[in-house]
């Protein structure tokens, strides 16, 4: 019986994950786009696995099963390198958004466009300088001004975008030219390198109407806007799980397997991740079929969010002590990994969704078990 299509597709994610490991310190030296592992995930099918079936994609997301494939599929790039899964979680969350606000024809073309191997970027932090809007001009629309921190800058070609407008915020879809527009972020970061951030001006740049998404302000709507938080957190749980193999690998050689010190770090690394794990595995079912109410699975993933940020901020701390200056040394894996996740885990407002997730709990009762 031949497999499942979305079966197929893990286990060709999972045998590119040496690949993209053994490329990871290179392109963070030259903060470089992971173009040969992008094009290789595309011929794959994976920039339309969610797109749905109807249109051509595998449906990725759909239900539970769906829910944990692609759980699993950013588990496994971010093992692989979390620039990488960077990339592609910006590139679903925008796809999923234009498939939920998006008009027919936009969805249409977003379903096209991602099987022809366009990756789709969202960029929604204003340059300070500069903050994005949209104005009438001429009988059509022109935006002014530009974004800042935009992963993928330069490579993105299709971008989902936040404007300003008279009446509120407003989302649209832009196609871009590589390379153009983009320009070197001012602030550079010390890791996620090879997502390579910059800083694009969208300064006269003419817009379609039937490009807009939705109304003004949806992009902030719950539970939607909260919901797709789990995707990052999926992610970083992938980075940690590369955090625990190299652990083990690196004390396994060094015949330091035996040292109750070491042992005992390393099961704590492990309840770390299991715990992470367990999180994230309810948090992607939770945030993919939207049956609870909007309240409840916003709290839920924002404690999701603080729950895997505490499991990889230990993880780090236990793998660091363990592995010594080893650890630290520019170009190793160990020292890659810790500087990507530390990076990624600084997420905005973690004291505040910690705040109004408790409050939340405070007056309901936990959920019954699945």
């Amino acid at each position: 019986m031949d497999k499942p299509a979305w079966v197929r597709l893990l286990q060709g994610i999972e045998a590119l994950v040496p690949s993209m490991q053994k490329d990871a310190i290179q392109l963070d030296e030259r903060a470089e786009f992971p173009r040969t592992a992008f094009t290789a995930l595309t011929a794959l099918g994976l920039l339309n696995a969610t797109v749905s079936k109807s249109r051509g994609g595998l449906g990725l997301g759909d239900g539970r099963a769906g829910a944990l494939a692609l759980l699993r599929v950013f588990v496994l790039l971010g093992r692989g390198n979390l620039a990488i899964a960077r990339l592609y979680e910006a590139h679903v969350n925008a796809l999923l958004l234009i498939d939920r606000y998006g008009s027919a024809s936009l969805v249409a073309q977003m379903a096209n466009d991602a099987a022809e191997g366009h990756i789709f970027a969202l960029w929604v932090t204003d340059s300070v300088n500069a903050p994005l809007a949209l104005r009438t001009h001429a009988g059509g629309l022109i935006l002014d001004g530009g974004k800042a921190f935009c992963s993928g800058g330069g490579v993105a070609t299709r971008a989902l975008i936040t404007a300003a407008t008279d009446a509120g915020t407003q989302m649209l879809m832009v196609a871009l030219e590589p390379n153009k527009r983009v320009s070197p972020s001012p602030v550079r970061l010390s890791g996620m390198r090879a997502a390579i951030t910059g800083s694009v001006d969208f300064s006269g740049m003419m817009v379609e109407r039937g490009s807009l998404l939705g109304d003004v302000d949806d992009y902030m709507g719950e539970p939607i806007f909260s919901a797709g938080a789990w995707r990052g957190s999926a992610c970083a749980l992938g980075g940690l799980s590369a955090l625990v193999d190299l652990h083990r690998t690196e004390l396994v050689s060094r015949h330091r397997d035996a040292d109750p010190h070491q042992r005992a770090r390393f099961g704590q690394l492990l309840i770390a991740y299991e715990t992470a794990s367990l999180w994230t595995r309810e948090a992607a079912l939770r945030g993919c079929l939207l049956d609870r109410p909007a309240e409840e699975i916003v709290a839920y993933i924002n404690l999701t969010r603080l729950a895997v940020e505490a499991a990889c901020l230990d993880g780090m701390r236990l793998t660091q002590r363990s592995l010594g200056l080893g650890a630290f040394i520019k170009g190793s894996r160990g020292e890659l990994i810790c500087r990507d996740l530390a990076t990624y885990l600084r997420q905005p407002a973690t004291d505040e969704i910690l705040e109004s997730a408790a409050e939340y709990y405070f007056h309901a009762t936990l959920a019954d078990e699945r």
